[in-house]
């Protein structure tokens, strides 16, 4: 019976923690500095980069990816309840930060003309807990064949 309780009390934190998320998602534009919101939500085929402070930039993508990441992180315990798996995804996601940092900054000051498909995906990777939907699948799996 404890079980049970233990299990439907996760499945709330899990579910008040996707409402965060979703929160995040909502507020986007209130919350965090990124020109590039509305510039990818209209036809860019022909239209130049907006401007942008590369410091705000960085810091909106900061705080962004870090509110996600401590989510994921804690869904990601919820659900499994190992402190291996939460280390695991803790230094995946520090890993993936500076990279897919380090490409978005280099494409937008380096890149005489910018692949607009890339900064998007780049962005997409950065500011949407796209690591929570593969990540779940993907430690549940391997539970499963253990």
């Amino acid at each position: 019976m404890q079980n049970v309780i233990s299990n439907k009390k996760n499945l709330v934190a899990v579910g008040v923690l996707v409402i965060a998320l979703i929160l995040v998602r909502a507020f986007e534009s209130k919350l965090f500095y990124d020109p590039f919101l509305e510039f990818f939500h209209g036809e860019i085929q022909n239209k130049p980069l907006p401007e942008f402070d590369g410091f705000k930039l960085f810091i909106g993508l900061f705080f962004r990816y870090l509110i996600n990441s401590v989510i994921t992180v804690s869904i990601i315990y919820l659900l499994f309840k190992e402190i291996s798996i939460v280390k695991l995804t803790s230094f995946l996601l520090l890993g993936f930060f500076v990279v897919l940092m380090a490409a978005l900054f280099l494409s937008l000051n380096f890149s005489t003309h910018p692949d607009y498909l890339f900064i998007f995906y780049i962005r997409r990777f950065l500011i949407q807990p796209l690591f929570l939907i593969l990540f779940v699948p993907a430690f549940y799996y391997q539970k499963k064949v253990q």
